[in-house]
């Protein structure tokens, strides 16, 4: 069921530390600050060097981009397709947000 795969309540509250991002995505600290560097993926740290935690959007982002990477793609045409799928989600969620608006 969907209610198994999505709790809206875990979503809206989620910021994971970099440690354990990499602990469950298997991709190193060290990559996920290169692409943080790279402005691919971002973080919001609690204070000047602290601990890096990264939210539900940028948590699947490095799950697709991982993915496109174990398919064969490189870094900048996965990231490429990742931006390309955001936009379009955010533009469809728009439109269904003006449609609901508008009743």
């Amino acid at each position: 069921m969907i209610e198994d795969l999505f709790d809206p309540k875990l979503v809206s509250q989620l910021l994971v530390t970099i440690g354990d991002v990499s602990d469950v995505t298997g991709i190193p600290q060290r990559r996920l600050r290169y692409w943080e560097d790279k402005k691919i993926i971002t973080s919001a740290c609690t204070k000047e060097g602290g601990t890096r935690k990264f939210d539900y959007i940028n948590i699947k982002k490095i799950i697709l981009i991982k993915e496109l990477l174990d398919e064969g793609y490189t870094l900048e045409t996965a990231v490429k397709k990742i931006e390309e799928r955001m936009s379009t989600l955010k533009k469809s969620f728009s439109l269904l947000k003006d449609k609901i608006d508008q009743k």
